[in-house]
């Protein structure tokens, strides 16, 4: 187990790592901030080719990562995210909670651009995206969600809880109001030829704060 690295690690073999990234850390260096999880690549593998991100997750989304060591298994990997054969689960805590325990959202996503920026919105001539959600907890007005991602778009589970009338707290972009984003990738799990890559991160400690101070009973 790599040892230097300063998140923890969820999973390592010698050609897959899946760390659990901390909310507010960047995938990618930027203008605005240096730290990022690329940045810290050389405490994973000092090999000249890689490592490399296989997916990514918001700045202000914590929880499961994975990253290549390896090019096969980079490739290997993204073809897995990019038919549906790896199962994402996020949490979620919403500021509305559904009327009912469970259900699925089907909702083309696509991207607008405008002089403010950019955001992501439902519409028919989007791409594709599905997910499937259900209700670990709800207390009042707020509830706290488990979300399979079937699909991959961009801010998808912050659009398609949008969608569902139930912005997720601190999703200013998306009318969760303002504050910490409160969602996380949970879990990930994928088949690959010779392992099977399973992680889960714990929530975020704000999250379970806000949970608490909701009184919404934490699986």
């Amino acid at each position: 187990m790599n040892t230097s690295f300063p998140y923890p690690i969820l999973y390592e073999s010698p050609r897959l790592v899946v760390i659990d990234k901390p909310a507010g850390l960047p995938v990618h260096p930027g203008p605005k901030a240096q730290h990022s999880v690329e940045a810290l690549f050389p405490l994973l593998s000092r090999r000249k080719d890689g490592p490399w991100l296989v997916h990514r997750l918001d700045t202000d989304t914590s929880g499961c990562l994975m990253i290549a060591l390896r090019k096969q298994a980079l490739v290997e990997a993204q073809a897995l995210f990019a038919s549906g054969q790896v199962r994402k689960t996020y949490w979620a805590v919403v500021t509305n909670a559904p009327d009912h325990a469970e259900g699925m959202i089907e909702a083309p996503l696509r991207k607008v651009t405008s002089k403010e920026g950019w955001h992501m919105e439902a519409h028919p001539d989007g791409q594709d995206a599905r997910t499937k959600w259900r209700v670990l907890s709800r207390q009042g007005n707020k509830a706290l969600l488990e979300l399979d991602l079937l699909t991959g778009r961009t801010h998808q589970a912050r659009v398609h809880c949008q969608v569902l009338g139930c912005p997720i707290l601190g999703d200013a972009r998306y009318g969760g109001g303002a504050g910490r984003l409160h969602l996380m990738s949970r879990a990930l799990e994928a088949t690959l030829s010779g392992e099977t890559v399973r992680a889960q991160a714990e929530p975020p400690t704000f999250m379970k704060e806000s949970c608490q101070s909701f009184e919404l009973a934490w699986p």
